[in-house]
């Protein structure tokens, strides 16, 4: 939970709190430094950590040891930055450390921890943190149930608005989001929402489920974390219940949870449309650690290269013969593998976000094949201009190469479109069709096609 005394750094601030940190580290100012970090928001404090030396942040993270915010500072870092700063502590500290922190929020620190440290550590926890603890760990990480917060406000439907006003009062300081209030009836089934607003607004003596409205908004805990996003966004809501599969209120999922999965999805979509795998910590891993994991998404470019290179040599002969066609092979492989590229990252983002219904997919195959067909045409018709106008002969060579451009530009945004909608088809992450493997088919067949073209129109 934020700490409201705390102030969130913008724009240029945070290089300047960095300097401060490492200036007042250089010179040994413990207590001025540990001023700074307590006014100084967790999440800015995190930001500036990741710039420091090793020996600073052994140093400064023995200052935020002594300011009583460490679990607060965890939940902002990275995982392998807090798996390394926990091989440090005792298991005694670290769950005294969890105790303090909203379960939820302890919970994504002990799922980045090798099993032995977290189950050493949640040993030494009390029974009930433990408990809260292990109930969470059940759950996926990707789903509601690894999401969602126990910490939240429910009342019963049978309470009357002025209990209900009484309850909030005494029970909300350690709940989460309690602008909505959930109603329960019988032993904790969902049965309707009521706002904090709405609940202020009501006569003292109606009871809540005369108030409630029973068309609430849920997910399950196996609903995957992205469709939770997707309700949250759809439905403009702060936060969404969590229920199991007897229609029983285990928790909520709120739109802060909901900011990290959109920006952590986001990510790996990115990095797997560029071909560097999907770790959103690549940045942190070692040169080493870094190659291995881009390797084999470039061994589908090396295995494409490979392949265009043949395919060239096997025209060796119409090659030699007309050498004017080499000039044009960097054009009919480029254009055709950017609108690829345009094509599959429009489906990409679209099945993302919902926007594309798979079950009318041809539309978009078809909106797709008409872009490539106008663009195709109108690139194709101003390349075969500059063919024939800066090469005499053959006299054929601007047509060729027009309508190589044509039909690789109607191809390539056809199959862009299509590879991530069979891939999606398949339960397959449609992000990968994205990288190396949309553009190195597209270089493949695209150099073939201007070859064949360029074969049967010049008869060579």
């Amino acid at each position: 939970m934020e700490n409201s005394n705390k102030t969130e750094l913008i724009g240029n601030e945070g290089m300047v709190i960095l300097n401060m940190v490492r200036r007042l580290n250089r010179r040994g100012a413990n207590e001025h430094l540990m001023k700074l970090i307590k006014k100084t928001h967790p999440a800015d404090m995190a930001w500036v950590y990741r710039h420091l030396t090793e020996a600073e942040r052994i140093a400064v993270f023995n200052i935020i040891v002594k300011t009583g915010s460490v679990g607060e500072f965890l939940s902002e870092l990275d995982g392998l930055l807090v798996t390394a700063l926990v091989d440090g502590l005792t298991p005694q500290y670290m769950a005294e450390v969890l105790s303090d922190m909203p379960s939820d929020d302890a919970v994504d620190i002990l799922e980045v921890l090798s099993d032995p440290i977290a189950d050493e550590i949640r040993e030494h926890m009390d029974q009930k943190d433990r408990d809260e603890v292990e109930e969470l760990l059940q759950y996926d990480p990707e789903t509601a149930g690894g999401l969602m917060s126990p910490d939240f406000m429910y009342l019963d439907e049978e309470m009357m608005v002025s209990e209900a006003i009484k309850s909030v009062q005494k029970r909300s300081e350690e709940k989460e989001m309690v602008f909505y209030l959930y109603i329960t009836h019988g032993e904790h089934k969902l049965s309707g929402v009521v706002s904090l607003r709405e609940l202020l607004m009501h006569p003292e003596e109606r009871k809540l489920k005369e108030i409630m409205n029973p068309n609430v908004i849920s997910v399950t805990t196996d609903t995957d974390q992205g469709e939770v996003a997707h309700v949250v966004a759809k439905y403009n809501i702060l936060a969404v219940p969590v229920v199991d599969s007897n229609y029983t209120l285990v928790g909520i999922v709120t739109v802060d949870d909901i900011i990290d999965v959109i920006r952590e999805e986001a990510t790996e979509d990115f990095l797997q449309m560029a071909g560097a795998g999907k770790d959103r910590e690549i940045l942190l891993k070692s040169t080493r650690q870094s190659a291995l994991i881009r390797a084999p998404w470039l061994l589908a470019s090396w295995v494409g290269g490979v392949t265009v290179m043949f395919i060239i040599g096997s025209f060796e002969e119409e090659l030699s013969r007309i050498i004017a066609l080499a000039s044009f092979i960097p054009i009919v492989i480029g254009m055709g593998g950017n609108i690829a590229t345009q094509s599959s990252t429009i489906v990409v983002r679209g099945i993302a976000t919902g926007r594309i219904n798979l079950d009318e997919s041809y539309r978009v195959v078809l909106k797709e094949m008409q872009v490539g067909l106008m663009l195709g045409l109108i690139y194709g018709l101003f390349l075969g201009i500059v063919a024939y106008l800066g090469f005499s002969e053959p006299a054929l060579l601007g047509v060729v190469v027009g309508l190589s451009i044509f039909f690789c530009m109607v191809m390539s945004a056809t199959l862009g479109t299509v590879i991530p909608l069979i891939l999606k088809r398949f339960d397959i992450d449609a992000a990968i069709a994205t990288g190396p493997f949309v553009t190195t088919s597209i270089d493949i067949l695209g150099v073939f096609m201007y070859f064949s073209i360029a074969k049967l129109f010049l008869r060579l």
